[in-house]
C-alpha cells in the first residue's frame, strides 16, 4: 500500500474553523475519497502547520487521479481557501507529495 503525506498552513486565527468544518467533512467528500481508495487520512496541527498522511490502496497515482478529475474536491478547495494556504502541484493539482526519509517497520 502506498502512502502519501502533505503540508499546508492554517492562516492565523482559522485554526478552530478548520477544525469545524473537518468535524463536518461533507458525505460526498468523504465517499469520493473512499472510492480513490484512500483510507487511514489522519491530518496533524502544531501551531498553524498541518500535516496530513494517507495510505492509497488503489495506489497515489489513482488517488490523485480521481481527486483531480473531482468537482467535489475543487468545490471543497474553494470552501478552504479562506482558512488555509495550500501549496498545490500543478500537474497533479494536489499538494506536493513529502519524500520520505525513513521508516521503522
Amino acid at each position: 500500500m502506498e502512502k502519501y503525506a502533505w503540508k499546508a498552513t492554517v492562516k492565523e486565527g482559522m485554526l478552530e474553523e478548520y477544525t469545524r468544518r473537518h468535524d463536518n467533512i461533507w458525505p460526498e467528500l468523504k465517499e469520493l475519497l473512499k472510492s480513490a481508495g484512500i483510507c487511514n487520512y489522519t491530518i496533524w496541527n502544531t501551531g498553524n502547520e498541518l500535516f496530513g498522511y494517507y495510505e492509497c490502496e488503489k495506489g497515489v497515482e489513482y488517488a490523485a487521479k480521481v481527486q483531480a478529475e473531482s468537482p467535489i474536491v475543487d468545490k471543497w478547495n474553494e470552501y478552504m481557501k479562506d482558512v488555509m494556504v495550500m501549496e498545490m502541484d500543478p500537474v497533479t493539482g494536489a499538494q506536493p507529495l513529502l519524500k520520505k526519509v525513513f521508516t521503522l517497520d
